[in-house]
């Protein structure tokens, strides 16, 4: 019974603290940067949380149940993806900045219809001005990032579960209670940041702007170094890629 209480209490805290990584708070931050409200902004990092809970969930019982090795090309071209995204997630947001400058194309499209579209200042781009009003659309967005980080560090916190834990449902367990704890520390993550843009008060649009022109030339310059040390260090596309989950 001890035993089983300090999985739980092991994997919640370590759950939280897997939130905290990098690459996790700059990809949320690109989207949280165009919330004000904390309440949305908690419903952001609970469903990128669910999704990264999703993919490490099915990753790892697969892992630990069939010992299903995963090989370095693939292990490498899952992080690769995580990549991508934090550029396309910081290229959304550097557009979005760009849109919002007065006097460009894009502010004097916003203009033009804000009785229409009083939130439209806050899309990234085309397909969020499409459907960046619907809430389907705000919630699946960073539950797909979710799934693909968790693509990434699926492998990492299996192994380290099998090195731990040799008990396959007392494995499981922890996966489950490590998701949970990662899904609340995104939550206080994106609430952090949503409360602090509302303390601005009614500076907020030129914070909100200068925060998500920083936050997107973070996310390309990371995503780039990410990709650099995938496909040239470690040898992605190369005749002998190397690969330690991590």
């Amino acid at each position: 019974m001890i035993g089983l209480i300090s999985i739980i209490a092991i994997g919640f805290f370590l759950g939280m603290r897997h939130a905290t990584d990098p690459d996790h708070v700059i990809a949320v931050t690109t989207i949280v940067t165009q919330q004000r409200s904390a309440k949305r902004a908690a419903m952001i990092g609970i469903f990128w949380g669910v999704g990264h809970t999703l993919t490490i969930f099915l990753v790892g019982c697969a892992i630990i149940l069939f010992n299903l090795v995963i090989p370095a090309r693939l292990g490498l071209a899952m992080e690769f993806s995580v990549s991508l995204m934090l550029i396309l997630l910081g290229g959304w947001n550097l557009a979005s900045f760009k849109q919002a400058i007065p006097g460009s194309a894009g502010a004097d499209r916003e203009h033009d219809h804000s009785h229409d579209h009083p939130h439209s200042h806050e899309t990234l781009d085309k397909l969020d001005r499409k459907l960046g009003q619907r809430s389907f659309y705000q919630l699946v967005r960073p539950l797909m990032v979710g799934i693909v980080h968790g693509l990434a560090g699926s492998a990492a916190v299996a192994l380290l579960i099998l090195a731990t834990i040799r008990n396959a449902n007392c494995a499981i367990v922890y996966l489950l209670v490590f998701g949970v704890g990662t899904i609340a520390g995104m939550m206080v993550i994106t609430m952090s940041i949503a409360s602090a843009l509302r303390f601005v008060g009614d500076r907020f649009q030129v914070f909100g702007r200068r925060l998500a022109l920083v936050s997107g030339i973070i996310s390309v310059a990371f995503g780039l170094v990410l990709a650099y040390q995938i496909c040239v260090v470690q040898g992605l596309f190369g005749s002998a890629p190397h690969w330690t989950p991590h």
